[in-house]
């Protein structure tokens, strides 16, 4: 989540011959000289509490969320953070009460739709958690669709939605093809719906790029050559898991020969 949004302003200049402003045209552009003593230390405590969110330190997170509020008591973004980090802490409470507050005080907010969508969807909410996405999805000029679309994805897979899941994650990489995440998580749902060429073609891509490897995505890879019967793209996928990932569960798997893990 981006705790501050910086919009960049552009003004036509008027021309120097004699043109007058226009009628009513006397408000100037808010700076942060307007900002009053409380704005600032509200948005300082955020900047501090979005730094230890960022490192993991929750708990100093949220104390400095309280004194962001405590200043500004009515700052969506605070409320917005503050969600995170009962996420973070296991808190589903607090967090779908931090939330919502965060939209009603901000209804246009796609980035706490999506967040709020996402921990929907961690607790099984899976209608909820669309409408959240979809939600997200439909405010004007949203940057994220891309990330939403994959976090939909995977909540649609989650529920068996396979169908839904499939186009929802195509979309995304229509949006961002180099997206690792929603190819691992497309190849798993194509594999599952039995198109396993097209499975093999989204893991390999993943698999090609060393520093995206994982036990995980090597598993998924040998799955799929197991269901197309090739036994020898098995044995050498085989031997990469073991050789790069000798602890994980998924190289004791392959040693069992247990492919339905």
């Amino acid at each position: 989540m981006t705790a501050h949004r910086v919009a960049a302003a552009s003004m036509l200049a008027l021309a120097l011959a004699g043109c007058a402003a226009p009628a009513g045209s006397t408000r100037d552009i808010p700076t942060e000289s307007d900002q009053s003593d409380a704005e600032r230390r509200a948005r300082a405590r955020l900047e501090l509490a979005s730094a230890y969110f960022s490192n993991g330190q929750y708990t100093t997170a949220l104390d400095e969320v309280k004194l962001a509020l405590a200043a500004r008591p009515e700052l969506a973004e605070a409320f917005a953070l503050r969600g995170l980090i009962y996420s973070a802490l296991g808190d589903e409470r607090l967090s779908e009460e931090s939330y919502r507050r965060a939209m009603q005080l901000n209804p246009r907010d796609g980035d706490t739709m999506h967040n709020y969508g996402w921990l929907l969807c961690q607790h099984r909410r899976y209608a909820e958690a669309d409408a959240q996405f979809r939600a997200a999805l439909a405010v004007p000029q949203y940057f994220n669709a891309a990330r939403t679309l994959t976090a939909q994805g995977i909540c649609q897979a989650r529920a068996g939605q396979w169908e839904q899941a499939e186009k929802t994650l195509v979309r995304s990489l229509e949006l961002d093809a180099s997206n690792p995440v929603t190819a691992v998580n497309l190849a798993e749902v194509l594999y599952r719906r039995g198109e396993l060429e097209r499975a093999r073609f989204h893991i390999r891509r993943v698999n090609n790029q060393n520093n995206l490897v994982s036990a995980q995505t090597l598993w998924l890879a040998m799955r799929i050559e197991k269901k197309l019967g090739n036994q020898v793209g098995v044995d050498n996928i085989g031997r990469d898991l073991r050789s790069r990932f000798p602890q994980s569960r998924e190289a004791e798997a392959f040693d069992r020969g247990d492919f339905d893990e």
